[in-house]
């Protein structure tokens, strides 16, 4: 069996932020059917591209059995972090200003897919490793604590 090191990054800055990641690791479990690897320390953060309450980050890292191509699998998991969303509040499709730049909000969960083992995917709605990893402290401190040398081998750019 084929496994793949998949690697998360939750965020919260609504309600009981503490709650809601925990609920999310909860419910990432179930969804993809084993307990995590590896689970960063949670940070918190102040809010990026918007202003808002202060957000609880972490990162988490997942070894799955791994389910047809890259893209294939990779938008089952993106679905399964979709629906965890819209379970614990999260509602609307991504908004864009005039400029086509995106508009972010509060959120209660927010599960980015960060990597999917050392795989590219550039689809109209994912992109992995997730484009914006490199201007994100809350993501990059975290991550930095769980990524396998395999990942700081396949993608060096992201632990300078």
């Amino acid at each position: 069996m084929a496994f793949v090191s998949v690697y998360l990054g939750l965020g919260s800055n609504q309600g009981n932020r503490l709650q809601n990641l925990m609920r999310a690791l909860d419910l990432l479990d179930k969804g993809l059917g084993c307990h995590y690897t590896a689970l960063s320390r949670i940070i918190e953060t102040k809010a990026w591209g918007f202003k808002g309450d202060k957000f609880l980050n972490a990162c988490v890292l997942y070894r799955v059995f791994k389910k047809g191509t890259p893209e294939e699998h990779g938008h089952e998991i993106l679905a399964i972090c979709k629906d965890i969303e819209r379970r614990l509040g999260r509602n609307g499709a991504p908004e864009f200003d005039a400029d086509g730049r995106r508009v972010y909000h509060n959120r209660a969960i927010d599960i980015d897919i960060l990597f999917y083992g050392s795989e590219r995917i550039d689809t109209e709605d994912l992109q992995v490793p997730h484009p914006l990893i490199a201007e994100r402290d809350f993501v990059k401190i975290p991550l930095a604590e769980i990524a396998k040398p395999s990942l700081r081998e396949a993608f060096p750019e992201y632990f300078v």
